[in-house]
């Protein structure tokens, strides 16, 4: 992949604004645009009937009304839950999101998105599969595509099948001596890390197969300068009240 190819911005806000509005919901979309970024990352995974919709959690408890499995439930019956009462009163109510609405909302500011495929333990091709095929009608002729990402190989690779051209990047907890090489049999163009381990060597070492080096979730100015020294290319943060993204790694 040429560099030229790669369109985000160094700065991208962790599940909207997760920590000033409830994560995941157009509310912590909306809030992450006021603080000047343009680009975000969601976690995507799908309902019973199959729709696209925004979650990080397997279970519905923590961050919405409900209780269960989110993936076991119909999209009817998850489109009427709250998903913003559990952060503060000024969000209750706040539904959750669909990818489509998302869409809509990013295209039409022209935002760029970060989508963590994060299916339900069991559905992971299928949630893959299912992802890209939605990213690819709804972003159908526009020039600025989603970045999609996951730490589940079977969700990249479901991807892969269905909409090749999507840029992919492989999320990593922990490094493996082989993550670089699954990393290129999935196509990624980008190592999307724990910002803990990125060393001068990994990075060279992803930066010479054309990948770039992204970084979760960096919440502090001591880390953020570990990672300009290192000469890494994106940066993941719930704190868009403290990182400005307007210019390449001020605050």
């Amino acid at each position: 992949m040429r560099w030229s190819d790669w369109p985000y911005p160094t700065w991208i806000a962790h599940r909207g604004a997760g920590l000033l509005a409830p994560e995941n919901t157009l509310a912590a979309f909306r809030l992450g645009a006021q603080h000047g970024y343009r680009m975000f990352e969601c976690d995507a995974k799908l309902s019973a009937d199959e729709v696209v919709f925004l979650m990080h959690d397997d279970t519905l408890e923590r961050t919405s009304s409900g209780a269960g499995v989110a993936g076991d439930v119909l999209w009817r019956d998850l489109s009427r839950l709250d998903a913003g009462g559990w952060h503060s009163r000024l969000f209750a109510g706040e539904p959750l999101c669909t990818l489509e609405a998302v869409a809509h909302f990013c295209i039409a500011n022209q935002f760029a998105l970060n989508i963590e495929i994060k299916p339900t333990p069991g559905v992971e091709y299928r949630t893959g599969e299912c992802v890209a095929a939605l990213v690819q009608s709804l972003w159908k002729g526009q020039a600025l595509q989603p970045l999609l990402t996951s730490f589940k190989e079977d969700a990249l690779a479901g991807a892969k099948a269905v909409a090749p051209a999507l840029r992919r990047g492989l999320l990593l907890s922990h490094w493996r001596d082989d993550s670089l090489d699954t990393a290129e049999r999935l196509s990624c163009v980008a190592l999307v890390c724990n910002h803990a381990l990125w060393d001068a060597r990994r990075v060279q070492a992803a930066k010479a197969l054309g990948m770039k080096t992204l970084s979760y979730t960096v919440n502090d100015l001591q880390t953020v300068q570990h990672l300009q020294a290192l000469r890494t290319d994106g940066i993941i943060t719930d704190r868009v009240d403290l990182f400005s993204p307007g210019s390449l790694w001020t605050v």
